[in-house]
């Protein structure tokens, strides 16, 4: 193992959550310690310039610095699931899917393996764009030891609010230390897109509509036209599905209405955002959560 791996590993603090654990021996808050995946494969529904053609090489990783209750990828985010591996493996799996035919190699939930990531590419660099898929509770020194090998960000941006980020997340801050981040990642990458629609470098930000949360949404879509760049896109997901550690939330029971999600796609037209994806109602549905094979 690198000395720097190891420094950042023994008193890690390479996450905003800074929990100064011992990951060589033990887990941190985000519930790891060694590099841990619980899926990969070619994943066929993010968006279309994502996904493409033959579908995005997506690697979901175990453990996550956030404690959403409404999680749909539940069992990972806890580390419930998974393999250890190594980062030469991790070399290995970009090589796999690239011989699969995919169309980039997605990073899900990466944050906690940040050094770890830059071993395995110092190994083998993928000929294809490398996504990088967060929550965004990032520190930004973190996100610029890999950005030289990431090409595409997909960061989340999923509440305005203090009060709704501390409910649902267990993180006050969340705003605060995202909108930093994602704000980097927006900045950090030119916009290039094949002449058929393939992205080849840039930045979509995702926002989940969530159950009585519209005018938070509105909020979020309000900072994004006025603090990002026009070359950023805005993706508006409707596929919020009752899962997770939502007993005693009862508002997070049903799905979003029709109504929900229109208002927050008619903000998004009133602020003139053009770069835009939106999702059919039909997304948010159980049937689109991976089985894990870890």
């Amino acid at each position: 193992m690198k000395a720097e791996l190891r420094d950042l590993m023994n008193n890690c603090k390479i996450c905003p959550v800074e929990c100064g654990a011992d990951r060589l021996n033990g887990v941190g808050a985000c519930g790891a310690s060694g590099l841990r995946i619980a899926k990969y494969y070619l994943h066929p529904f993010e968006e279309p310039c994502i996904s493409f053609k033959n579908g995005s090489g997506t690697i979901f990783f175990s453990g996550c610095n956030l404690r959403c209750r409404f999680c749909q990828n539940y069992e990972v985010s806890r580390a419930k699931r998974g393999k250890e591996i190594t980062p030469a493996q991790l070399a290995d799996i970009f090589k796999e899917l690239e011989d699969m035919g995919a169309e980039n190699i997605s990073l899900v939930t990466p944050s906690h393996f940040n050094a770890h990531l830059v071993a395995a590419f110092e190994l083998y660099r993928p000929q294809i764009p490398v996504v990088y898929n967060t929550g965004s509770y990032e520190k930004i020194d973190a996100l610029k030891r890999v950005d030289p090998f990431i090409d595409i960000y997909l960061p989340d941006l999923k509440f305005y609010s203090a009060a709704l980020s501390k409910r649902y997340l267990g993180k006050e801050d969340y705003f605060d230390v995202a909108s930093e981040a994602v704000s980097f990642m927006a900045n950090a990458k030119p916009l290039k897109m094949t002449d058929e629609g393939k992205m080849l470098s840039g930045c979509i930000v995702r926002h989940l509509v969530m159950p009585l949360c519209t005018a938070d949404s509105k909020s979020v879509l309000k900072w994004f036209k006025r603090e990002l760049p026009e070359t950023a896109y805005l993706s508006l997901m409707s596929q919020y599905t009752p899962f997770g550690e939502i007993d005693g939330f009862p508002e997070l029971s049903r799905k979003v209405t029709a109504r929900e999600y229109g208002a927050v796609v008619q903000t998004a037209f009133d602020l003139g955002i053009e770069r835009l994806f939106l999702q059919e109602r039909e997304s948010g549905s159980a049937e689109y959560i991976p089985s894990w094979d870890f």
